[in-house]
Protein backbone atom coordinates (compact mmCIF):
# COMPACT_ATOMS: atom_id res chain seq x y z
CA UNK A 1 0.00 0.00 0.00
CA UNK A 2 2.87 2.31 0.63
CA UNK A 3 4.14 1.73 -2.63
CA UNK A 4 0.94 2.36 -4.48
CA UNK A 5 -0.16 5.87 -2.00
CA UNK A 6 3.51 7.15 -3.01
CA UNK A 7 2.51 6.84 -6.95
CA UNK A 8 -1.23 7.87 -6.59
CA UNK A 9 -0.09 11.55 -4.96
CA UNK A 10 2.58 11.56 -7.65
CA UNK A 11 0.28 10.99 -10.47
CA UNK A 12 -2.33 13.17 -8.75
CA UNK A 13 -0.02 15.96 -8.13
CA UNK A 14 1.21 15.84 -12.10
CA UNK A 15 -2.69 15.82 -13.00
CA UNK A 16 -3.87 18.41 -10.29
CA UNK A 17 -1.51 20.43 -9.10
CA UNK A 18 -2.47 21.38 -5.57
CA UNK A 19 -4.10 25.14 -6.31
CA UNK A 20 -3.24 27.32 -3.42
CA UNK A 21 -0.35 25.54 -1.32
CA UNK A 22 0.44 29.42 0.00
CA UNK A 23 -3.08 29.28 2.07
CA UNK A 24 -2.05 25.74 3.80
CA UNK A 25 1.60 27.58 4.52
CA UNK A 26 -0.18 31.24 5.55
CA UNK A 27 -2.58 29.19 7.76
CA UNK A 28 0.89 27.24 9.21
CA UNK A 29 2.75 30.01 9.77
CA UNK A 30 -0.30 31.74 11.88
CA UNK A 31 -0.15 28.45 14.31
CA UNK A 32 3.50 28.51 14.41
CA UNK A 33 3.73 31.91 15.24
CA UNK A 34 1.06 31.50 17.69
CA UNK A 35 2.85 29.06 19.63
CA UNK A 36 6.63 30.91 19.51
CA UNK A 37 4.90 33.98 20.43
CA UNK A 38 2.99 32.09 24.27
CA UNK A 39 6.23 29.84 24.89
CA UNK A 40 9.35 31.60 23.26
CA UNK A 41 10.82 32.88 26.50
CA UNK A 42 14.62 32.48 25.58
CA UNK A 43 15.42 28.96 26.43
CA UNK A 44 16.63 25.79 25.12
CA UNK A 45 13.49 23.68 27.01
CA UNK A 46 11.09 26.12 25.44
CA UNK A 47 12.19 25.50 22.27
CA UNK A 48 11.65 21.73 22.69
CA UNK A 49 8.48 22.43 24.38
CA UNK A 50 7.33 24.36 21.54
CA UNK A 51 8.37 22.00 19.03
CA UNK A 52 6.74 19.17 20.72
CA UNK A 53 3.36 21.34 20.58
CA UNK A 54 3.98 22.06 16.98
CA UNK A 55 4.52 18.24 16.03
CA UNK A 56 2.85 15.84 18.28
CA UNK A 57 -0.69 16.76 17.82
CA UNK A 58 -0.71 16.96 14.04
CA UNK A 59 1.17 13.76 13.98
CA UNK A 60 -1.53 12.03 16.57
CA UNK A 61 -4.32 13.34 14.65
CA UNK A 62 -3.02 11.70 11.42
CA UNK A 63 -2.45 8.67 12.88
CA UNK A 64 -5.85 8.82 14.44
CA UNK A 65 -7.64 8.93 11.14
CA UNK A 66 -5.39 6.13 9.32
CA UNK A 67 -6.71 3.67 12.33
CA UNK A 68 -9.99 4.73 12.32
CA UNK A 69 -10.01 4.75 8.46
CA UNK A 70 -8.65 0.86 8.19
CA UNK A 71 -11.31 -0.26 10.77
CA UNK A 72 -14.24 1.08 7.65
CA UNK A 73 -11.96 0.16 4.73
CA UNK A 74 -8.16 -0.10 3.73
CA UNK A 75 -9.61 2.22 0.66
CA UNK A 76 -10.11 4.82 3.32
CA UNK A 77 -6.66 4.35 4.74
CA UNK A 78 -5.21 4.13 1.44
CA UNK A 79 -7.02 7.70 0.11
CA UNK A 80 -5.96 9.28 3.73
CA UNK A 81 -2.31 8.62 3.18
CA UNK A 82 -2.59 9.69 -0.60
CA UNK A 83 -4.01 12.72 0.51
CA UNK A 84 -1.10 13.91 3.43
CA UNK A 85 1.27 12.45 0.93
CA UNK A 86 -0.35 15.04 -2.16
CA UNK A 87 -0.37 17.80 0.60
CA UNK A 88 3.54 17.10 1.86
CA UNK A 89 5.55 15.72 -1.24
CA UNK A 90 5.71 16.38 -4.95
CA UNK A 91 7.63 18.14 -7.78
CA UNK A 92 5.20 20.78 -8.01
CA UNK A 93 6.24 22.29 -5.34
CA UNK A 94 9.63 23.59 -7.10
CA UNK A 95 9.68 22.58 -10.43
CA UNK A 96 7.42 25.45 -11.62
CA UNK A 97 10.37 27.59 -11.06
CA UNK A 98 12.82 25.77 -12.28
CA UNK A 99 11.31 24.47 -15.95
CA UNK A 100 10.58 28.35 -16.12
CA UNK A 101 14.09 29.18 -15.69
CA UNK A 102 15.26 26.72 -18.01
CA UNK A 103 12.45 27.18 -20.79
CA UNK A 104 13.81 31.20 -20.23
CA UNK A 105 17.32 30.27 -20.13
CA UNK A 106 16.61 28.09 -23.61
CA UNK A 107 14.77 30.89 -25.40
CA UNK A 108 17.72 33.16 -24.36
CA UNK A 109 15.49 35.48 -22.15
CA UNK A 110 18.18 36.70 -19.42
CA UNK A 111 15.96 39.24 -18.15
CA UNK A 112 13.34 36.63 -17.45
CA UNK A 113 15.51 33.93 -15.53
CA UNK A 114 16.92 36.79 -13.44
CA UNK A 115 13.34 37.43 -12.63
CA UNK A 116 12.45 33.96 -12.17
CA UNK A 117 15.66 33.36 -9.93
CA UNK A 118 15.00 36.39 -7.50
CA UNK A 119 11.67 35.07 -7.33
CA UNK A 120 12.43 31.87 -6.26
CA UNK A 121 15.09 32.29 -4.25
CA UNK A 122 14.16 35.56 -2.33
CA UNK A 123 16.89 37.20 -3.52
CA UNK A 124 18.01 39.80 -5.94
CA UNK A 125 19.09 38.39 -8.92
CA UNK A 126 19.72 41.56 -11.59
CA UNK A 127 23.74 40.93 -11.55
CA UNK A 128 23.44 37.18 -12.58
CA UNK A 129 24.71 36.08 -15.21
CA UNK A 130 23.36 32.68 -17.50
CA UNK A 131 25.80 30.63 -16.54
CA UNK A 132 25.55 31.78 -12.67
CA UNK A 133 21.91 31.11 -12.97
CA UNK A 134 21.87 27.76 -14.31
CA UNK A 135 24.19 27.45 -11.12
CA UNK A 136 22.19 28.10 -8.59
CA UNK A 137 18.93 26.51 -10.63
CA UNK A 138 20.80 23.42 -10.43
CA UNK A 139 21.54 23.56 -7.34
CA UNK A 140 18.32 24.86 -5.73
CA UNK A 141 16.26 21.87 -7.76
CA UNK A 142 18.97 19.33 -6.07
CA UNK A 143 18.19 20.67 -2.62
CA UNK A 144 14.59 20.98 -3.56
CA UNK A 145 13.83 17.29 -4.74
CA UNK A 146 15.37 15.87 -1.35
CA UNK A 147 13.01 17.79 0.88
CA UNK A 148 10.27 17.66 -1.15
CA UNK A 149 10.48 14.44 -2.53
CA UNK A 150 13.17 11.86 -1.72
CA UNK A 151 13.23 13.01 2.61
CA UNK A 152 9.19 12.49 2.83
CA UNK A 153 9.58 9.59 0.64
CA UNK A 154 11.95 7.54 2.99
CA UNK A 155 9.90 8.95 6.57
CA UNK A 156 6.41 7.54 4.91
CA UNK A 157 7.87 4.46 4.18
CA UNK A 158 9.39 4.14 7.80
CA UNK A 159 6.66 4.97 9.80
CA UNK A 160 2.97 4.06 9.89
CA UNK A 161 0.55 5.98 7.93
CA UNK A 162 1.36 9.69 6.90
CA UNK A 163 2.69 10.25 10.53
CA UNK A 164 6.22 10.15 8.52
CA UNK A 165 5.36 12.86 5.70
CA UNK A 166 4.27 14.77 8.66
CA UNK A 167 7.18 14.54 10.64
CA UNK A 168 9.41 15.25 8.15
CA UNK A 169 7.88 18.27 6.62
CA UNK A 170 7.09 19.62 10.07
CA UNK A 171 10.84 19.38 11.38
CA UNK A 172 12.22 20.58 8.21
CA UNK A 173 9.08 23.77 8.03
CA UNK A 174 10.27 24.35 12.27
CA UNK A 175 13.66 24.06 11.10
CA UNK A 176 13.11 27.07 8.57
CA UNK A 177 11.03 29.46 11.35
CA UNK A 178 12.52 28.67 14.11
CA UNK A 179 16.12 27.57 13.64
CA UNK A 180 17.40 31.15 13.06
CA UNK A 181 15.52 31.82 16.86
CA UNK A 182 18.83 31.99 18.37
CA UNK A 183 21.25 34.29 19.91
CA UNK A 184 21.10 37.52 21.94
CA UNK A 185 17.53 38.26 20.94
CA UNK A 186 15.83 34.55 21.23
CA UNK A 187 18.65 33.19 23.24
CA UNK A 188 18.48 29.04 23.15
CA UNK A 189 14.89 28.74 21.09
CA UNK A 190 15.94 27.50 18.09
CA UNK A 191 18.26 25.33 18.85
CA UNK A 192 16.18 22.17 19.22
CA UNK A 193 14.21 22.70 16.07
CA UNK A 194 17.78 22.70 14.62
CA UNK A 195 18.89 19.35 16.19
CA UNK A 196 15.67 17.50 15.66
CA UNK A 197 15.84 17.84 11.77
CA UNK A 198 19.59 17.28 11.74
CA UNK A 199 19.13 13.34 13.23
CA UNK A 200 15.57 13.23 10.93
CA UNK A 201 17.43 14.41 8.30
CA UNK A 202 20.32 12.47 8.83
CA UNK A 203 19.73 9.12 7.14
CA UNK A 204 17.48 10.17 4.43
CA UNK A 205 19.94 12.88 3.11
CA UNK A 206 23.06 10.55 2.78
CA UNK A 207 20.23 7.61 0.59
CA UNK A 208 19.56 10.85 -1.55
CA UNK A 209 22.86 11.31 -2.03
CA UNK A 210 23.70 7.73 -2.83
CA UNK A 211 20.85 7.37 -4.88
CA UNK A 212 22.39 10.29 -7.08
CA UNK A 213 25.24 8.50 -7.26
CA UNK A 214 24.05 4.98 -8.23
CA UNK A 215 21.94 6.40 -10.97
CA UNK A 216 24.66 8.85 -12.38
CA UNK A 217 28.49 8.69 -12.83
CA UNK A 218 29.08 6.54 -9.49
CA UNK A 219 32.50 7.32 -8.97
CA UNK A 220 32.71 11.17 -9.36
CA UNK A 221 29.35 10.98 -7.11
CA UNK A 222 31.23 9.41 -4.20
CA UNK A 223 34.38 11.46 -5.16
CA UNK A 224 33.15 14.71 -4.80
CA UNK A 225 30.87 13.81 -1.84
CA UNK A 226 33.90 12.35 0.36
CA UNK A 227 36.30 15.43 -0.83
CA UNK A 228 33.93 18.61 -1.18
CA UNK A 229 30.91 18.37 0.55
CA UNK A 230 32.22 19.09 3.94
CA UNK A 231 33.81 22.06 2.61
CA UNK A 232 30.38 23.54 1.83
CA UNK A 233 28.71 26.32 3.88
CA UNK A 234 26.44 24.13 4.79
CA UNK A 235 27.87 20.71 5.16
CA UNK A 236 24.94 18.37 5.14
CA UNK A 237 23.46 20.27 2.15
CA UNK A 238 26.89 19.70 0.62
CA UNK A 239 25.97 16.40 0.59
CA UNK A 240 23.39 16.13 -1.95
CA UNK A 241 25.02 18.90 -3.91
CA UNK A 242 28.17 17.80 -4.21
CA UNK A 243 27.27 14.44 -4.85
CA UNK A 244 24.27 15.48 -7.26
CA UNK A 245 27.18 17.54 -8.98
CA UNK A 246 29.48 14.77 -9.00
CA UNK A 247 26.52 12.61 -10.82
CA UNK A 248 25.86 14.66 -13.72
CA UNK A 249 29.52 16.12 -14.59
CA UNK A 250 29.03 19.43 -13.50
CA UNK A 251 30.74 22.25 -11.59
CA UNK A 252 28.39 23.74 -8.83
CA UNK A 253 29.36 26.41 -6.44
CA UNK A 254 31.73 29.01 -7.32
CA UNK A 255 31.03 33.08 -6.26
CA UNK A 256 27.91 34.18 -7.59
CA UNK A 257 27.31 38.31 -8.16
CA UNK A 258 25.26 38.47 -4.86
CA UNK A 259 23.93 42.04 -5.47
CA UNK A 260 24.98 45.63 -5.20
CA UNK A 261 26.30 46.65 -1.40
CA UNK A 262 28.10 50.00 0.00
CA UNK A 263 31.42 48.74 -1.62
CA UNK A 264 30.03 47.73 -5.17
CA UNK A 265 29.23 44.15 -6.38
CA UNK A 266 29.24 41.52 -3.76
CA UNK A 267 29.85 37.99 -4.20
CA UNK A 268 28.88 34.93 -2.17
CA UNK A 269 31.72 33.10 -0.67
CA UNK A 270 31.12 29.64 -1.96
CA UNK A 271 33.44 27.15 -3.33
CA UNK A 272 33.72 25.08 -6.08
CA UNK A 273 31.99 21.74 -6.14
CA UNK A 274 31.16 18.87 -8.39
CA UNK A 275 33.38 17.98 -12.10
CA UNK A 276 33.47 18.49 -15.32
CA UNK A 277 32.51 21.65 -17.24
CA UNK A 278 30.62 24.56 -16.22
CA UNK A 279 26.54 24.81 -15.74
CA UNK A 280 24.61 25.97 -18.48
CA UNK A 281 21.29 25.51 -19.63
CA UNK A 282 21.97 22.08 -21.24
CA UNK A 283 22.41 20.50 -17.66
CA UNK A 284 19.11 21.79 -16.20
CA UNK A 285 17.66 18.59 -18.56
CA UNK A 286 20.39 16.53 -17.08
CA UNK A 287 19.25 17.38 -13.31
CA UNK A 288 15.76 16.58 -13.75
CA UNK A 289 16.57 13.25 -15.51
CA UNK A 290 18.71 12.35 -12.66
CA UNK A 291 16.29 12.67 -10.34
CA UNK A 292 13.43 11.09 -11.68
CA UNK A 293 15.82 8.09 -12.49
CA UNK A 294 16.82 8.46 -8.49
CA UNK A 295 12.52 8.53 -8.03
CA UNK A 296 12.25 5.19 -10.01
CA UNK A 297 15.17 3.96 -7.93
CA UNK A 298 13.58 4.57 -4.81
CA UNK A 299 10.20 3.24 -5.93
CA UNK A 300 11.73 -0.49 -7.13
CA UNK A 301 13.65 -0.66 -4.30
CA UNK A 302 10.41 0.44 -1.95
CA UNK A 303 8.55 -2.39 -4.21
CA UNK A 304 10.59 -5.52 -4.03
CA UNK A 305 10.77 -4.56 -0.24
CA UNK A 306 6.64 -4.90 -0.31
CA UNK A 307 6.69 -8.22 -1.79
CA UNK A 308 9.57 -9.44 0.19
CA UNK A 309 7.96 -8.40 2.97
CA UNK A 310 4.18 -10.26 1.40
CA UNK A 311 6.20 -13.32 0.42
Amino acid sequence: MTVMALLAALLLEQVHPLPDRGRLGRTLDAALEFVELHLNAGERHHGLTAWLIAVVPAIVVSLAVYYLSAQVSVVLAWAWNVAILYLTMGFRQFSHHFTDIHRALAAGDLARARALMGTWRGRPADDLNSGEIARLAIEEALTASHHHVFGVLFWFAILPGPAGALLYRLSLLLKAKWGTKIGQEHGGFGHFANQAYYFIDWLPLRLTAAGFAVVGNFEDAVYCWRTQASRWHDPETGIVLAAGAGAIGVKLGKPVHGGMGAGGVAFDDRIEIGTGIDADAAFLSSTVGLVWRALVLWMLLLAMLAVANWV
